[in-house]
């Protein structure tokens, strides 16, 4: 059989027809550029709370999909979109209070000095937004990220993403510092390195004739392989980066919304306060929504030179969205639980790691967690292979993750805010016997 959509003839010959009839039209349709997970695709027909269900009713516990952070198909947001949907949705140039309500709802979140928001529909729509308003605000066009970073898929924001693979070629005017990665560079060196390389990269742009306008960072450095801590690490280079006249934007589109547990956002882990923060994925559960938090000034700036209009970014359904997700948040103590729950696998790792030789690193704030598996302990040899193993071995058994990192050799688990202790059990013991399996 030859290849099909990534696919090996071994992996192909364990696909069911229909299975395999979709992946040939899906190819057919939509190109090569898309990707599935798994060697085995998984055919999803239905979502509820913590858990989706394939087409033969079999369920599969979801603890990677941080798009729908307060559970698949929430009924209050359902009903949010279903009863405004049925009113009105229409642009933001009509005088609306949802977005209003919104906003101050929104913002209520932040701490004082971030006053002003601006919506789009995604997060690589947020990430585009916030460096045309820092580039406007500094006069300058350079940026700098991490290595490995991952911000959207806009044009100038897919050249800022180099985990989009090797055909993103790095442009002229960005620099990468390497991840806070407290693993492999100890964790009292993370704070130190990072403003090295922040000061160098600074400095190379300079020496290029490029004036630099913005640090660019993922608040848990996701694709980077999930470094989280320790806390305050940003802090030292986020000072720099101001007083050499940089923006600092946060990219919050997978570190918000409680995700990290003790803090609304994850950025304040850090005790830092951005000048930009970029929201997305969980905002509206699934209806498109994201959005841009600044300092009034930075904004101003930015509006009283230019138009800004989005058609559907802010429109009434998407909004009322949002706003069913912030109360969701707080009527059902999600964050609380993102904190408690995460704390309880966080630990369940480690408990792991001193069974399994695998295991080389478990870190994580909230429900935002790495298991990083390498093949030797000492060296600290990246286990790609065996990852790869264990993530298709969770989802034979019923449970969904990923895997990231520049050699994705870190388990990448983002479990719905919505589990309970008895999905995390669930959790750990899938991931007890794939890591058996695997070993064995």
């Amino acid at each position: 059989m030859s290849m099909i959509n990534g696919f090996s003839p071994a992996d192909a010959e364990r696909l069911s027809d229909k299975e395999r009839s979709l992946i040939e039209r899906r190819e057919r349709l939509l190109g090569p550029a898309y990707r599935l997970f798994y060697e085995r695709p998984l055919h999803t027909v239905r979502g509820e709370g913590v858990w989706l269900y394939d087409e033969q009713g079999r369920r599969y516990l979801d603890a990677y999909n941080n798009v729908a952070s307060v559970g698949h198909c929430h009924p209050r947001v359902v009903e949010a979109i279903s009863r405004q949907a049925a009113i009105l949705n229409t642009h933001t140039r009509y005088l609306q209070e949802g977005i209003l309500d919104y906003a101050e709802q929104l913002l209520a979140t932040f701490p004082a000095g971030l006053e002003r928001v601006m919506f789009t529909c995604t997060g690589s729509e947020a990430n585009d937004l916030a460096l045309r308003i820092a580039r406007h605000y500094t006069g300058g066009s350079g940026v700098i990220i991490t290595r490995f970073a991952y911000h959207g898929v806009t044009g100038d924001i897919a050249e800022l993403s180099p985990s989009l693979g090797a055909g993103i070629s790095l442009p002229a005017h960005a620099r990468t510092v390497r991840a806070p990665d407290a693993y492999r560079l100890g964790a009292e060196h993370v704070a130190k390195t990072l403003v090295e390389d922040v000061r160098a990269a600074i400095a190379d742009l300079r020496a290029h004739g490029i004036k630099p306008a913005a640090l660019l960072l993922d608040g848990i450095f996701a694709s980077d392989g999930v470094f989280p801590d320790p806390a305050g690490f940003l802090a030292e280079a986020v000072a720099l980066a101001r007083a050499e006249g940089l923006l600092y934007i946060a990219d919050e589109v997978q570190s918000g919304f409680a995700r990290t547990g003790a803090n609304m956002w994850g950025f304040q882990r850090h005790a830092v306060q951005p000048d930009i923060v970029t929201l997305g994925k969980p905002m509206g559960n699934g209806q498109p929504i994201a959005g841009v938090v600044a300092r009034a000034e930075v904004i101003e700036s930015f509006g009283r030179s230019v138009r800004y209009f989005n058609t559907f970014g802010g429109n009434p359904v998407s909004c009322a969205a949002g706003q069913a997700v912030l109360e969701v948040i707080r009527d059902e103590g999600l964050q609380q639980r993102s904190a408690e729950i995460g704390a309880y696998l966080l630990q369940g790792f480690q408990r792991l790691a001193e069974r399994h030789e695998l295991i080389g690193d478990v870190r994580g704030a909230g429900l935002f967690l790495g298991v990083e598996l390498v093949s030797d302990r000492q060296s600290k040899a990246p286990a790609a292979a065996q990852t790869r193993r264990v993530v298709n071995a969770m989802r034979e058994r019923g449970v969904l993750i990923s895997a990231a990192g520049p050699l994705e050799n870190i388990l990448k688990i983002r479990p719905l805010l919505v589990f309970q202790r008895e999905h995390a059990d669930l959790l750990l013991d899938c991931l007890d016997g794939a890591l058996s399996e695997v070993a064995g």
